[in-house]
């Protein structure tokens, strides 16, 4: 019997599991397999984001089962982690085999085998197909396995130790020969008291993307035809999820939205909803051209209630980086006509820039991203990283990128390219961690529109007085936020101040004083008392936030699932007189008492770290009429 133990593992120290989906379909290959399914024992390993080393050590070895193979998904923020565990099993099993699979060291063989001396063989491409043919070798033949005939492998030459790499693999035209792994029950849907354990339903409809955009590997440089599951096999994944009481399915496609296939999905989906009242929201990577079917599919999951986010991946709108990107011609760029059918439908939407690309300036930065702002609000802006497999990573020079490695990761952080200096992107890395927490994460969800059109401020301006404010006070609370200010603005440090704000009503306190000082004094006379209210409707407004085991926040009750607040009262009717400001309608707001219920979702805590599910969990205001 081979043992075979695939690892995973999460992103982030998130408070809750992530699905192993790539481990589940080696699993689930391999299970039913007829010729290796009886002759290997194959566990999945999934650990948790921002483990340490000892922790993921023993949740793998811990009960002294030392797998033969011990294959690795690996990313970036993993790498190097692995890279460890790999020579940790290599020690307790010196025969042991050791795989690394995974878009980050796709077709990086010389590098993984110069920097991690324990890997033996690195799987290129779609692995699942390559790992079962890599398994039955091994049954074959445990100590000289011949490896030279399977396509898609780089592996350690037996004479001098040297990289060698097989052909490449083709991609897999019929997906549904890899056996789902949720009807085969290689990933289970229930832990043992009979609850759904992760963060969503991860979920493949599609693989592929016919993009080559030069900051991606997804298309990456080749760009891929994109091949479908069947529409069979996925209904009865999604009846199985909605007998099990999955909330949220999360689409692992690259462009939801774009295939006839999608509207089939989302009627099947709908169908579910009906038959179990679950799944209730849908995340997922939209088309970046939006055509009529993506219209139809986004007011229908509206007009059924699903909760879902609509990605705008602009990533930046300056002319030369978007040439640059490979990215000039897409209809996404008119993204102006959308914006405003997305609000005519009254839907949520949220914008994707990336900071650091070729061409973009920061002049051009805050102005694309200010424009942005003025329809679209809530504004993700990440700092772009080189990955293995692109544009930008095989053409360094001709951008001149510097770059740097994670002390943690193997991600290269962009730090200066032709257009933009290495202190500039030490000044912009501080913008975007604040307008990531205010902005992305929506902690300021509806101050914008009163700030932009009350005082005058564009939303960066809006971000740079509070950074001003956050350097200039002495505050303890507001001194501890500023000292977690990272080097780079990436998620892990993101989501920590994200918790930080939170946490401390002191520091809340604290930035509800600047909104009054510097952006309500700011409002017309016949404006400032109503304004220095928007504050408190915004915080009642916030998700609740009760970590397990501590105790529910001031003024909430909690309800089947539900948090209600006690009775707020306001003098303005807060919530029309916001909607009012965002519709542009400035005329002087009369003073009137009103009284206002926020209900939310529970279980906000294990969400925080993830804009888009924890975008499900904002409180809704009712405003409550006495006799």
């Amino acid at each position: 019997m081979l043992k075979i133990g695939l690892v995973q593992q999460s992103a982030w120290d998130l408070p809750i599991d992530s699905m192993p989906l790539a481990a589940g379909y080696m699993k689930a290959v391999l299970d039913a397999d007829p010729d290796l399914g009886s002759e290997t024992d194959v566990r999945i390993h999934n650990l948790r984001g921002g483990w340490s080393i000892t922790q993921m050590a023993r949740m793998i070895f811990g009960d002294g089962e030392i797998p033969d193979v011990l294959a690795f998904s690996v990313l970036g923020w993993n790498y190097r982690n692995f890279a460890c565990l790999a020579e940790l099993h290599k020690q307790l099993k010196p025969d042991g085999l050791t795989v690394f699979g995974g878009n980050h060291v796709s077709s990086q063989g010389q590098k993984v085998f110069r920097e991690c001396p324990s890997v033996d063989i690195v799987v290129n491409g779609e692995g699942e197909l390559t790992f079962r043919d890599l398994t039955a070798a091994l049954l074959a033949d445990r100590r000289e396995p011949h490896l030279a005939d399977i396509a898609g492998l780089s592996f350690r030459s037996p004479e001098d130790g040297s990289c060698v790499t097989t052909g490449e693999r083709e991609r897999i035209d019929d997906l549904d020969v890899i056996p789902s792994p949720f009807l085969t029950g290689a990933i289970p849907l229930l832990d043992r008291n009979g609850h759904f354990p992760y963060e969503f339903a991860l979920l493949e409809t599609n693989r592929g993307c016919p993009y080559k955009c030069s900051f991606c590997y997804w298309g990456g440089a080749t760009g891929q035809r994109v091949r479908s599951f069947s529409r069979e096999r996925l209904a009865a994944e999604l009846d199985l999820f909605g007998y099990h009481e999955v909330p949220t399915v999360f689409l692992c496609d690259a462009n939801f939205g774009m295939l006839q296939a999608d509207e089939e999905f989302t009627e099947d989906l709908l169908r579910m909803n009906e038959k179990y009242g679950f799944p209730i929201a849908l995340e997922a990577n939209w088309a970046k051209n939006k055509s009529e079917r993506f219209h139809r599919i986004v007011r229908t999951l509206k007009e059924r209630g699903f909760k879902s986010s609509f990605t705008l991946a602009l990533q930046t709108l300056s002319d030369q980086a978007l040439t640059d990107m490979r990215r000039r011609n897409m209809k996404l760029n008119q993204w102006e006509e959308l914006t405003d059918w997305l609000a005519e439908e009254e839907m949520e939407a949220f914008v994707e820039l990336i900071w650091g690309a070729p061409g973009e300036t920061t002049e051009s930065f805050f102005q694309g991203y200010d424009k942005l702002a003025e329809k679209v609000p809530r504004i993700a802006v990440y700092p772009l990283l080189l990955l293995p497999n692109t544009d930008y990573s095989e053409q360094r020079d001709i951008h001149g990128f510097v770059t740097v490695r994670g002390q943690s990761d193997d991600f290269e952080y962009v730090l200066a390219n032709r257009t933009s200096t290495f202190d500039e992107n030490l000044r912009m890395q501080r913008f975007m961690y604040l307008a990531r927490i205010l902005g992305e994460n929506q902690y300021f969800k509806r101050l914008w529109h009163p700030a932009r059109r009350l005082a005058g401020m564009t939303q960066s301006q809006v971000i740079h007085s509070l950074l001003d404010w956050i350097d200039a006070s002495d505050h303890p609370s507001v001194a501890a936020f500023r000292d977690s200010f990272p080097v780079i603005a990436e998620s892990p440090a993101v989501a920590s101040g994200h918790r930080m704000l939170y946490s401390d009503p002191l520091l809340d306190r604290e930035i509800e004083r600047w909104w009054s000082q510097s952006i309500v004094a700011r409002f017309p006379e016949d404006w400032r008392d109503a304004g220095t209210q928007m504050y408190a409707f915004e915080r009642w407004s916030r998700p609740v936030y009760q970590p397990p085991g501590t105790e529910r926040p001031d003024g909430w009750t909690e309800a089947d699932g539900e948090y209600i607040s006690e009775e707020i009262s306001f003098s303005y009717p807060m919530a029309e007189l916001l909607d009012r400001i965002a519709s542009g309608d400035l005329t002087s707001p009369n003073a009137e008492e009103a009284v206002y219920v926020f209900r939310g979702m529970s279980g906000f805590y294990q969400h925080l770290d993830n804009h888009e599910t924890g975008a499900h969990y904002f409180a809704r205001a009712e405003r409550l009429v006495h006799a």
